[in-house]
């Protein structure tokens, strides 16, 4: 410890196994690392994780800035067990406008890209992002085909004539006309919507002035759904306050953060977040890491951010802030008056969130139980079915064979777990589709054991064999007797018939066949049971339609091209790789093509001439 540099920086427990427990960041790194330490910590999970570490590494920065913005790349890429962090890894759905397009569209996204587009969220719903497009449409007619807009098209599409474009693919509203109503959609976005209302209004009474009804119909219908957007959006402020409001509530383990989005003195949305690994720490530490993780990608950076408590680093968090803004942010906890104000109803909605998700938490895990109890109940099984796997068929006429394993733990699916395998070994046979999948399965799980697929050094590959090294309570094949009959012969060659429960699912009545029983065995058409083991088999079959559909297109694609003359492996590949899709390949033009390294321009015009 006493080696250890005093500069700031990261430091990153590791256990054993190389795998990393947290990332932190200190002014001082010897006296942060040796606080771990101490004979009394600050916490539970301080002492838990402190049994586990078997390595520290340091890196050194330059300053405190420097050390935040390694700590956050570090828990973004590794997402540490024992560091507070965002609970769904997936990345939040944002409103993306194409603004560098000549006629920008308007989409949804996972990712923002510096593309000189402009981003609106996050959103923790993809339901509600489309809800608020359809919304959008209807006020702001955008663009939604892949038509290379010329303004000389003889004809619009559907779209135009139901008033969900504005036709400038028919010169209808030129480039100057559509990027004015695509701003004044980002304006209204992002809370101003008061100058838009006017504006329409004054073109509605023009149009009744001169006897066209029909358009000023449209306005009153534009007004009106821009009446039911704005109903929703709260006056907070009369001046054009830009601020992001955060508040949280804890139980027993559980933190969901709240976040009130106020712009130009509206609260134009609200969403909550939700924690994990916030266990022994301070209130001041959970908001800390949810900011920096949260405005790490966010689309937009306010003014101010209003806070319940104080955080230890605020002025670090501000510098960083400021750095994405480019202009000044102030992080403040308000004491009293309308700031307040705000924050306790911020707090009063992030209870209410928790308290209505802890409901649904345990009604759902009281409903996963139940249904464990019951399959174990019909199918006589030792214990509780907690692991259970799943695996499922897909072809067409005996071609392109994918097999699915999917799995579900306590009545959840856990999708890292899941498996594709593409059948190589027989055409149209079910049957010896099903032996194949789970011979590889099970020979993956014995050299899992054997530690023949062991590196300890790469952490994904042993969170990938993880999957593989355990047996499942109740392994389900989608089908009857005959795939249940592989099924038995496949353990039987592992040794594992008696380690594996099983049981075969046949479609028609739904009925459960297990080995050694000549009857089937149906479950109660209303029990949970039933609902799980439905719900099981319809992932399994989805996971394989998918791979199916996956590995048709591909060769779908490479037949198309390899039939082109000149077109090898090879060509083929870099065209994939360079234009993205086969579509991508046919809106080329032919000097286009003939940029792909590789390509010579007779080719490029073969492929142009065979596409067209």
């Amino acid at each position: 410890m006493d080696n250890l540099p005093t500069r700031p920086g990261v430091y990153l427990h590791k256990d054993a196994q190389g795998r990393i427990l947290y990332v932190g960041k200190a002014v001082n790194l010897r006296s942060r690392v040796r606080s771990y330490f101490h004979n009394n910590v600050d916490s539970y999970k301080t002492h838990k994780l402190r049994q586990q570490i078997a390595d520290i590494e340091i890196i050194t920065t330059d300053s405190e800035l420097e050390a935040l913005l390694l700590e956050m790349t570090l828990i973004k890429k590794h997402r540490p067990h024992y560091n507070v962090r965002l609970k769904d890894d997936k990345r939040y759905p944002y409103i993306k406008v194409h603004w560098a397009e000549p006629f920008p569209k308007v989409t949804v996204t996972r990712r923002m890209e510096r593309d000189g587009s402009r981003y609106f969220g996050p959103f923790t719903s993809v339901w509600a992002v489309h809800q608020t497009l359809d919304l959008l449409r209807k006020i702001f007619p955008y663009l939604t085909c892949d038509r290379v807009i010329t303004g000389r098209d003889e004809r619009a599409c559907l779209y135009f004539d139901i008033k969900l474009c504005n036709g400038p693919c028919v010169g209808h509203v030129n480039q100057q006309e559509y990027r004015g109503m695509i701003q004044q959609l980002m304006d209204f976005l992002n809370g101003k919507s008061d100058h838009i209302v006017r504006g329409i209004q004054t073109r509605m009474d023009a149009a009744a002035m001169n006897l066209e009804f029909e358009q000023a119909a449209y306005y009153r219908d534009q007004l009106k759904a821009i009446d039911s957007v704005v109903q929703k959006q709260k006056v907070i402020s009369p001046s054009s306050s830009d601020q992001d409001v955060v508040a949280f509530a804890r139980e027993q383990g559980d933190a969901c953060v709240q976040v009130f989005f106020i712009r130009h003195g509206k609260l134009i949305g609200r969403e909550y977040f939700l924690l994990e690994g916030t266990e022994g720490e301070t209130d001041g530490a959970v908001l800390q890491d949810f900011l920096t993780q949260f405005y790490d990608e966010a689309a937009h950076i306010p003014k101010e951010v209003l806070l319940p408590s104080e955080v230890e680093e605020a002025q670090i968090i501000e510098q960083w802030l400021r750095q994405k803004r480019n202009q000044k942010v102030t992080i403040q906890v308000p004491r009293r008056g309308k700031k307040k104000e705000l924050i306790e109803m911020a707090t009063n909605n992030a209870q209410d969130t928790l308290a209505t998700l802890r409901q649904q938490w345990a009604a759902d895990r009281s409903k996963h139980v139940t249904a464990m109890s019951e399959l174990q109940e019909a199918l006589g099984l030792p214990a509780p079915p907690a692991r259970i796997e799943c695996y499922d068929i897909s072809h067409t006429q005996g071609t392109q064979t994918v097999g699915s394993m999917v799995v579900f733990v306590q009545g959840v699916p856990r999708k890292s777990d899941y498996r594709r395998f593409n059948v190589q070994t027989v055409g149209n046979d079910d049957y010896g589709a099903m032996k194949e999948v789970l011979t590889r399965r099970f020979q993956r799980y014995r050299e899992a054991n054997s530690g023949e697929l062991t590196d300890l050094n790469q952490v994904g590959t042993q969170k990938k064999e993880a999957a593989w090294a355990l047996l499942p309570d109740l392994l389900i094949v989608d089908g009857g007797k005959g795939q249940l009959a592989m099924a038995v012969e496949v353990l039987r060659g592992f040794g594992l018939q008696d380690e594996v429960p099983l049981a075969g699912l046949a479609k028609r009545e739904e009925e459960l066949f297990v080995p050694g029983r000549v009857q089937s065995i149906l479950l109660d058409r209303r029990s949970e049971a039933l609902y799980l083991v439905q719900r099981v088999r319809d992932e399994a079959h989805r996971f394989a339609n998918e791979g199916h559909r996956q590995r048709r297109s591909k060769v779908g694609t490479a037949s198309i091209l390899d039939s082109i003359p000149g077109v090898g492996p090879g060509r083929r590949k870099a065209l994939l790789d360079h234009f993205g899709s086969l579509e991508g390949i046919r809106r080329a033009t032919v000097e286009e093509i003939a940029s792909v390294p590789g390509v010579p321009y007779g080719v490029a015009q073969a492929v142009k001439a065979h596409l067209a």
